[in-house]
């Protein structure tokens, strides 16, 4: 079997692949505090609830972009398989070209995603990913990826408005029923979630006009699911997309 992993910045998500299908997957919060035995033994704890164990895991892939954990990963598949994991970065195979500035700035997770995408929809396709940050990505009708968008994520920017505003309190990342919220409450669901839409939308919009085409847009991360029904441009929603680029990739690097 296969391990795939991809570590965010505030969430990692966890694959185990048998032949060529996910056989169990896992979301848990990241923390870059974690030694390479730690990581060990957290993974060895999920794979136990679907009856697997490390003597199954043949290699592993990993996308991170939290340095210290993309070492205690490479530690950790040397322990466990006995065999370096491939790491996606510079010099691995991904079959997506590239016309971006500079290629070395863009977040290995930002190319999985449009790996994987491609796969599934086709090109010119845009996918958004409802992380820590929320992120555009644009591969255009020649199947290159060109580039795209940052802003801040839903979660970001809750926390930071609740650090600055000393009146307002924290509130559940809820939909609210109306746009026009009722009470305070109502109100910063209504700009964080609704507002994340809206957001989301003016950017795919402009994007589509500089495209010259109105392309499928298809969102993942966290929060895809919360915000994605809200938006008028999002299409398809897909949890696994990352997962299943890691995937695409290791085929690619055999």
């Amino acid at each position: 079997m296969i391990l795939v992993v991809d570590v965010g910045n505030t969430q990692t998500v966890i694959g185990l692949v048998e032949d060529g299908a996910l056989a169990g997957h896992w979301r848990v919060s990241t923390d870059a505090t974690l030694t390479a035995d730690e990581v060990r033994v957290k993974i060895g704890g999920l794979l136990a609830l679907d009856g697997q164990g490390w003597p199954d895991v043949e290699r592993v892939v990993v996308s991170s972009v939290v340095p210290s954990l993309t070492s205690a990963y490479t530690e950790l598949a040397l322990r466990a398989t006995g065999v370096p994991p491939l790491v996606v970065g510079p010099g691995i195979k991904t079959g997506l070209p590239i016309a971006y500035d500079n290629p070395h700035e863009i977040g290995a997770d930002r190319i999985v995603n449009a790996v994987a995408a491609v796969a599934s929809f086709g090109s010119p396709v845009i996918v958004v990913d409802f992380g820590t940050a929320t992120t555009l990505d644009v591969v255009d009708s020649s199947g290159a990826y060109i580039g795209g968008a940052i802003a801040p994520g839903v979660e970001t920017g809750a926390e930071a408005l609740f650090r600055r505003a000393a009146r307002l309190s924290a509130v559940d990342l809820e939909v609210p029923e109306r746009v026009i919220g009722r009470t305070t409450r109502e109100s910063v669901q209504v700009g964080l979630l609704l507002g994340a839409a809206a957001m989301v939308d003016g950017l795919v919009r402009r994007t589509w006009a500089e495209l010259g085409v109105e392309c499928t847009v298809v969102a993942t991360g966290g929060l895809a699911g919360l915000v994605a029904p809200h938006s008028e441009t999002i299409g398809p929603v897909e949890p696994d997309l990352t997962l299943t680029g890691l995937l695409l990739i290791w085929e690619r690097n055999r």
